[in-house]
């Protein structure tokens, strides 16, 4: 009996990386609403303090805003759910997008690159990502986060639109979001916990800790999770070709994306007793932009309903689907079909012609990089006949 190693490797790092990404995002949101709830203290040299129950316990949490005044005998540190979420994420995009280049990123209709040069571009556009965004927080915008955070968006949303014109557009999507997630690591790794650690060694010392310290720490912190919602969006796109199977798949993450910033921010005026009425209102204006542009988007002409029977487009499924969607799969990248979905037979094809059309039709992200040369003629008759009902 054959053990499909790649496909149980891709599920464990899978789950890994869901597990690690929930660990640390989750914190992540408990931190700052444990900074938004805090109240003076009664009594003691805290900063701010806050009760809350749970689990049947009561908690009593106290903030010190730079520093204790000695070091206590036990201190966690949160630093590896982060590191693991990055770890098991770049071994993910190394395992799908780098060792299935052909297939997942490069798009030929795009640009003529070799796996090689697929992979050099987008590890380049990784560490690129990272010194753009740390010289923008190092530099005189820096003080200022609303300016920094317009900044960074702008030199995303240019990221995305550069990545597209040369990747598929899932895999440009998932570049950005490795681009995210590794500035939000880095800001763990470079400047959060080294920051930290000199303020532990300050006081171990018998110093007195730079506040600047904490607060360069708390600034990098804030932008994290501001960065979160965007994040664990691409984290499920490919799920959802109408997102970026859109003619501008840029413009759809620009705008979903910005809709998650709003989101986050209502949440962050809400934990600090702050009116959020008019956030809330901009993140439901984003999102309706966001599905009105998609919808427009995928609006065409398609061919007359009665223009095709199935024993017209059984020709045009067997060509541009067989190889993959089929009992034995011809295509390297697939031992057994995608997701189990078989298209051998009218049964079959008509089961699922809802999802051919949203990613063969109205997003024409299949075939994955077009490699059998599907034509437009082909697709809009493919979907005239979904359209018509999938008549026999």
């Amino acid at each position: 009996m054959g053990v499909d190693w790649h496909e149980w490797l891709n599920l464990a790092i899978r789950w890994l990386h869901l597990t690690a990404g929930i660990a640390w995002i989750g914190s992540s949101f408990y931190f700052v609403w444990l900074d938004n709830h805090l109240k003076p203290p009664a009594q003691g040299d805290a900063s701010g303090e806050v009760w809350s129950v749970h689990g049947g316990g009561f908690y009593h949490n106290q903030k010190y805003q730079v520093a204790p005044s000695q070091m206590p005998s036990d201190l966690h540190w949160f630093k590896w759910e982060a590191y693991w979420t990055w770890i098991s994420g770049f071994s993910l995009l190394v395992l799908v997008y780098y060792v299935g280049a052909q297939s997942f990123l490069i798009d030929p209709a795009k640009a003529a690159l070799s796996p090689a040069e697929g992979i050099a571009i987008g590890l380049a556009s990784i560490g690129v990502g990272w010194l753009v965004y740390d010289l923008l927080c190092r530099s005189s915008l820096g003080a200022n986060n609303q300016i920094l955070g317009i900044c960074w968006f702008l030199c995303l949303v240019l990221a995305a639109y550069a990545l597209n014109s040369v990747f598929t557009a899932r895999g440009a999507y998932l570049h950005i979001g490795a681009i995210i997630g590794s500035v939000m690591v880095g800001n763990v790794f470079f400047v959060i916990i080294p920051k930290q650690k000199k303020v532990v060694a300050d006081l171990i010392a018998g110093g007195t800790p730079d506040p600047a310290l904490g607060k360069a720490a708390k600034q990098r912190s804030l932008h994290n999770n501001y960065m979160t919602l965007p994040v664990l969006f691409i984290m499920i796109s490919h799920h959802y070709p109408m997102t970026y199977g859109a003619q501008r798949p840029w413009l759809v993450l620009a705008l979903l994306g910005l809709t998650g910033v709003a989101i986050r921010h209502v949440f962050n005026l809400r934990g600090r007793g702050q009116p959020a009425g008019r956030t809330m209102v901009l993140a439901a204006a984003l999102a309706l932009i966001s599905v009105t542009y998609v919808s427009l988007d995928k609006s065409r002409v398609l061919a007359p309903a009665n223009a095709a029977t199935y024993a017209q487009i059984a020709p045009i499924v067997a060509k541009h689907c067989a190889d993959c969607h089929s009992a034995s799969p011809s295509h390297p990248e697939f031992p057994t079909p995608p997701l189990g979905v078989v298209l051998e037979s009218y049964e079959q094809v008509s089961a699922a012609s809802a999802r051919i059309k949203a990613v063969a039709v109205d997003s024409e992200i299949m075939p994955l990089g077009n490699i059998t040369g599907m034509t437009e003629a082909e697709r809009q008759q493919l979907g005239g006949w979904i359209d018509a009902g999938n008549p026999r």
